[in-house]
């Protein structure tokens, strides 16, 4: 009953990472778009290098709804919402970027179409202010995460969503070092859908998001949350060993004919090298969900936190 009472309608998590020149601006946006609604706005640092931390610690001072969550170190994008997260109070939790990209005066529009009964509602930008490399990347990301999350096709996965706080209650119970937001969505809910939203240009800096760290939340996707790369290598191995059955048949029958010559060598080294390069591929892949599964029981944090700084004191009872 207690919780009930400090809950606030919306609370907005923002990752924050070297943009301390979008905070301000985002934060007065996001001031004006929800004029009328009880809201908290949730930006967790994650170990920027430049003043961002400074810059959320002084916009505090003056904003009494904004929590500011500093972590002790990196722990990329969705670590960072995850901490956000565990920190939200709202009856709906927006996530969404810092740079502005993502406009403020499009929470309402995903908050209103969500409270039509659904319990996620995703963005789907349909012209994106982004680079070739990265559109190609969420467009592969799509249909691969159609096989390992069962994503609907027409289903978007958008860092920009309203999430309702029960499937947010659900998210946070998550015991694993590699978190991934939208995988853990569809694992809990399949009530989910979308509305069109503008995608707008960066304002000032440039993206934080490089192609590494494009990969790393592939591979998050991927591996945490499907066993089809297993699965794969194991057709892999049975048709290499089908080819490998059939063909010393053949060459059996080609010695015991006499017919075995050096022209042979050519056709063993490619072998050699093709499955000597799958059972590496296989080992590889077998060798990433150990060391995932070794992680997790370590217990090894998703994320430590260093500080939070908020002028509401129910927020300050929380640390």
């Amino acid at each position: 009953m207690a919780e009930e009472m400090f809950q606030k309608e919306i609370s907005i998590v923002i990752p924050v990472y070297n943009s301390k020149d979008c905070i301000a601006e985002l934060t007065s946006q996001i001031a004006d778009a929800l004029k009328g609604i009880d809201y908290e706005q949730i930006m967790v640092n994650d170990c920027s290098h430049d003043n961002s931390w400074d810059e959320i610690k002084k916009i505090i001072k003056t904003n009494p709804v904004m929590i500011g969550i500093n972590l002790r170190k990196n722990a990329g994008q969705d670590s960072a919402i995850l901490a956000g997260l565990n920190y939200a109070s709202g009856k709906w939790i927006i996530v969404m970027d810092d740079d502005l990209q993502h406009s403020p005066y499009d929470i309402l529009k995903l908050y209103n179409e969500a409270k039509k009964g659904y319990d996620v509602c995703y963005a789907n930008f349909s012209v994106k202010e982004q680079k070739l490399w990265k559109n190609i990347g969420s467009w592969l990301n799509g249909k691969i995460s159609e096989i390992t999350i069962q994503k609907p096709k027409d289903i978007y996965l958008s860092p920009f969503k309203i999430i309702h706080s029960s499937v947010v209650k659900e998210i946070i119970k998550f015991n694993n070092l590699f978190p991934y937001i939208d995988g853990l969505i569809f694992q809990i809910t399949r009530n989910i859908t979308q509305i069109s939203i503008k995608h707008h240009k960066r304002t000032t800096g440039k993206s934080n998001y490089n192609l590494i760290k494009s990969i790393q939340v592939f591979f998050r996707m991927l591996f945490g949350f499907s066993t089809v790369p297993l699965n794969i290598a194991s057709c892999l191995g049975f048709i290499s060993a089908f080819i490998g059955l059939i063909l010393a048949v053949y060459y059996a029958v080609v010695y015991l004919r006499g017919k075995a010559d050096v022209a042979g060598w050519t056709t063993i080294v490619i072998l050699l090298l093709i499955l000597g390069g799958m059972i590496l591929v296989s080992l590889g892949i077998i060798g990433t969900y150990v060391g995932r599964i070794y992680l997790t029981v370590n217990a090894t944090p998703k994320f430590t936190i260093k500080e939070i700084k908020s002028e509401n004191t129910h927020a300050a009872s929380k640390e």
